[in-house]
């Protein structure tokens, strides 16, 4: 991780989420995932957004969060895509769309994700 390797610094991100074989710190769990996420890890950059979004390690910046989601989202992660439309339904960290929100929910439930097809069934018969 040190020597720059992202998936790396990606996996000892986790470790200090979840406290394994170090002390749980949320401030070293957002610098592990911040540079893997600036290198275009998509899971990082999708973590970096959760840990914005909820204010661990980092003050709660809804922008902020949707900035993270929306570089993971581009790179074709469910997750992040979902969670991205979830913003844009609420208006979290961006202006209200529905037209956004449900083009997100689209694409995260095309591979399959249950919550986004839900969704996108749901906003799509409105």
């Amino acid at each position: 991780a040190e020597q720059g390797h992202a998936k790396a610094q990606f996996n000892l991100g986790i470790m200090y989420e979840i406290g394994q074989g170090v002390l749980q710190d949320d401030k070293q769990t957002v610098n592990w995932y911040r540079k893997a996420a600036e290198q275009g890890h998509a899971n990082a950059q999708f973590n970096l957004g959760v840990m914005y979004e909820n204010g661990r390690g980092v003050l709660q910046d809804n922008k902020q969060a949707v900035n993270w989601y929306r570089k993971s989202a581009k790179q074709g992660y469910a997750y992040a895509q979902y969670n991205l439309g979830l913003m844009y339904e609420n208006g979290s960290g961006v202006k209200k769309d529905a037209v956004e929100a449900v083009a997100w929910f689209r694409k995260a439930a095309e591979q399959g994700d249950p919550s986004a097809m839900k969704k996108y069934n749901s906003l799509n018969k409105k």
